[in-house]
């Protein structure tokens, strides 16, 4: 796993397929507005049925992850003042958390397939994302 950090604020997550670990593992910190893991468990595990409670939470912005099913993509990462600094290469079964700063993707092969999953709810893109 690779944490990217740009001014000691955690820009990007990288959470490569080989990086996988028997049991539950959050590859994300607790103070993230998203919250990502990875379970890897054996036939006849049980898991605690349970229902999550309603609380208020106070999220100032959105906070996004992807997981490559398939294909690769080049992805870009930016500061908070939309100047580039790193970029990488997702494959099949890799999975990248976006905290802070700024990504562009590209798509590195034909029918690729990315699963995406961001805090909500959806308001606009006009609110929500500053295109550059």
């Amino acid at each position: 796993m690779e944490i990217i950090k740009k001014n000691n604020q955690i820009i990007s997550i990288i959470y490569r397929d080989s990086d996988w670990i028997p049991g539950l593992n959050f590859i994300t910190p607790n103070s993230l507005f998203v919250q990502a893991g990875s379970w890897w468990y054996n036939k006849g595990q049980i898991l605690d049925n349970h229902i999550h409670t309603n609380y208020e939470r106070t999220g100032t912005r959105t906070q996004e992850m992807v997981y490559v099913k398939k294909g690769s993509m080049k992805c870009f990462l930016f500061t908070e003042k939309k100047v580039f600094f790193k970029e990488f290469i997702l494959k099949e079964g890799d999975l990248a958390v976006f905290a802070f700063g700024g990504h562009g993707f590209e798509i590195l092969e034909d029918d690729t397939k990315i699963i995406e999953a961001k805090n909500g709810p959806f308001t606009s893109v006009e609110k929500d994302k500053v295109k550059f």
